[in-house]
Formats: C-alpha cells, sequence, structure tokens
C-alpha cells in the first residue's frame, strides 16, 4: 500500500531531510525516539505488517525509509498514542488518502491537509508525553484546590510524585465541567470502579498475547486492548444514550 505522492508530502513536519535520502531501521528508530520514546523495530515492523507503512526494498531485501515514511509513522504514532485510535480507522483514513479522497477528519480533529498537517502535527506532539505538579495540573483545568483534593479524597486521581499526564488532565476537565451541573465528586465514584472493572475485563481478553515476551505480540496485545476498550465505551454510550431517548417521550 504504498502512499500517493501528494499524500506522503502532506505527512512532513517540515524537518530538514535525512541527508542521504534513505534510512536504515535504526536511523528511523533515532528520529522518532524524541517524541515516541518507546518506540522499537518491531513496532514499526508489526506497524509495516498492518498496512500503515510500506517501505521500499533494496535488492538483498533490507528496508528502505524515506522522510516521509518517517513522517507517515510519525501520525500514525501521534494518533495511537494522543486519540487512542484503533490502528484499523488509521488504516482505512490513510487508505482513503492514497486513493486521492478527502475523508472526514479524524476524532481530536486532525486531518491530511498539505501544509496544515505538519504545523498541527508538531504542536500536537509538543503538547504531549509532558507532566505536571497537582497544583499545575488543578490550574491548567481550571480546578480549584477544594476540587482536586476530592478528585484524590475519592480515587478519581491518584498521588503521582513524577507528575500527571494528559490522562489526568482530562479527568480534571471533565470533572470540572460535571460539577458545573451540580455533579461533585463524591457522585462520580462509580466511574472510577467501572473503569477498573472495564480494564480487568481488558486485560482478561488480551493476556495470552500481553504474557508473550517478544515485542510485536505485546504491540498486539495493546493493540487488541484500545481495540476492546472501544467498543465498550460505544455499548456504554448506546446505554446510556437509549436511557436518556426515554426521557423524552
Amino acid at each position: 500500500m504504498p502512499a500517493s505522492q501528494p499524500a506522503r508530502r502532506a505527512l512532513g513536519t517540515g524537518r530538514e531531510p535525512h541527508r542521504s535520502g534513505v534510512l536504515n531501521i535504526g536511523e528511523v528508530l533515532q528520529e522518532l525516539s524524541g517524541d515516541f520514546p518507546q518506540i522499537s523495530a518491531s513496532k514499526i515492523r508489526f506497524l509495516e505488517e498492518k498496512g500503515l507503512i510500506s517501505p521500499q526494498r533494496t535488492p538483498a531485501g533490507y528496508r528502505k525509509y524515506t522522510g516521509q515514511d518517517v513522517e507517515r509513522l510519525r501520525f500514525v504514532l501521534a494518533l495511537q498514542r494522543d486519540q487512542y485510535l484503533p490502528l484499523k480507522v488509521i488504516k482505512d483514513y490513510l487508505d482513503a488518502i492514497d486513493r486521492g479522497e478527502r475523508p472526514e477528519a479524524l476524532p481530536g480533529g486532525m486531518t491530511l491537509t498539505p501544509r496544515v498537517v505538519s504545523e498541527q502535527l508538531s504542536r500536537e506532539i509538543a503538547g504531549r508525553g509532558r507532566t505536571w505538579s497537582l497544583a499545575e495540573l488543578g490550574e491548567k483545568a481550571g480546578a480549584g484546590q477544594e476540587l482536586m483534593a476530592d478528585l484524590l479524597g475519592y480515587g478519581l486521581l491518584h498521588q503521582q510524585d513524577s507528575g500527571y499526564d494528559e490522562h489526568a488532565l482530562g479527568v480534571v476537565k471533565a470533572c470540572v465541567e460535571l460539577q458545573a451541573h451540580g455533579i461533585e465528586p463524591r457522585h462520580l465514584r462509580s466511574f472510577r470502579a467501572a473503569a477498573d472493572r472495564q480494564m480487568d475485563l481488558v486485560e482478561g481478553a488480551v493476556a495470552p498475547l500481553a504474557s508473550r515476551r517478544d515485542v510485536a505480540s505485546k504491540a498486539r496485545a495493546a493493540e487488541t486492548a484500545k481495540e476492546i476498550s472501544g467498543i465498550c465505551l460505544k455499548l456504554h454510550s448506546a446505554l446510556v444514550n437509549g436511557d436518556i431517548a426515554r426521557l423524552d417521550r
């Protein structure tokens, strides 16, 4: 599934291309490791196996990566990490782009619009991976000290000396919005319990893959876990929306 030339140009981030124009897998890892410290050769080969990238091959069978290949990988990894999208959703989107279509924006607003994606992707990546102290987290989310203390007290946040990430920020922002509707953290303990039960369900489903030692199996386990979690969220939404619809009858 080689990408069309226009689509590949749209994936660039404006970085200087590698001087040889062709990179080996070690050089690709070096290019990506700053934004994605956990990236590995096995993960890249897994993404190739899933059809997200198609590097050229030398006559001897070695992979040859271009700068466009690297940025395509960067795009996929950012969507996986930051928007939690299953690879199938990302692949369907990229396949449509490769066919010259103009699909709707992916969840989170990421698109492959020429000359826009590079700046947008750079901003997305730059804003991810950082952490905040508890005070910084509350300030960024617009939460007062009392609310932050309640979130810790009711288990919606866990004390972390290493700092709080984007997931914690999402929790606090949602709780700030709910508080505006009169819903306090003490009312939300069931969400923590439901999340724990869902995680137990997901971990049980992927246990055979997760127990293997090779990196590719762990990557498959993580991808399967995201897919199952997404389906669970769809089920939850359908059940709640069904109950809400009955209120209007």
